[in-house]
């Protein structure tokens, strides 16, 4: 069992202590916040994340995962902050999978990615690092996810879709074949994409337009 230590102590990092459990590859040492909020799934809380460097002087080849959620663009911000600072202290930040995921042949998954139950990934998708793929969405064939992406529940990515870095796909979105959507862009929950939403900002609607 490789030691894993969760960042982060709230509803998204419950629901990744739960994946781990399911994979059973790793022994999950603790949970690091800035708040204690006690048990965890029977995960313990380690203390803030100043407890981080001499946790990996305890276990030399401790892997991370950030078990902080995306809601808005200030969140991504906050987690490309922990990864550079987990990545400094020389933690593995490696890609949890559930197993009641559906990944296909020839799809690349970038460091610290973490799929969630039931998500589809597709032949030829290329996913960045860092990035969450949530519950039940589905990316289609050769799509292109940048880094730090949260593709959220229920959101349907067509064919050969692009998603820039630091973007967020909101709940039950859909975006049809060939959409690009540009850096640090919010599509919002249900919002139906049929065109490229280039510019950063939220887009709202069916189909979705630029909230200006």
């Amino acid at each position: 069992m490789n030691e894993i230590v969760l960042i982060g102590g709230g509803e998204h990092a419950t629901v990744i202590v739960s994946i781990l459990k399911k994979i059973d590859k790793y022994n999950i040492v603790g949970y690091t916040d800035i708040v204690k909020k006690g048990s965890i799934l029977g995960i313990n809380y380690l203390g803030d994340d100043g407890m981080l460097e001499t946790l990996i002087n305890k276990y030399k080849s401790c892997s991370a995962v950030i078990g902080i959620g995306i809601i808005t663009l200030s969140h991504i911000d906050k987690r490309i902050i922990i990864q550079k600072k987990l990545g400094s202290l020389g933690y593995h930040l490696p890609v949890i999978i559930s197993p009641h995921a559906v990944i296909n042949e020839n799809v690349e998954l970038g460091e610290g990615t973490v799929i969630f139950d039931n998500a589809v990934i597709i032949t030829g998708t290329k996913v960045g690092e860092n990035a969450i793929i949530n519950t039940n969405s589905t990316i289609d064939h050769d799509c292109r996810i940048g880094n730090h992406v949260h593709v959220a529940p229920g959101v349907t990515l067509s064919g050969r879709v692009v998603v820039g870095h630091k973007s967020f796909i909101g709940a039950g979105a859909t975006l049809i074949h060939n959409i690009s959507i540009g850096e640090n862009c919010i599509i919002g929950a249900g919002a139906v994409v049929t065109e490229d939403c280039l510019k950063p900002g939220t887009y709202i609607g069916v189909p979705a337009k630029l909230i200006e």
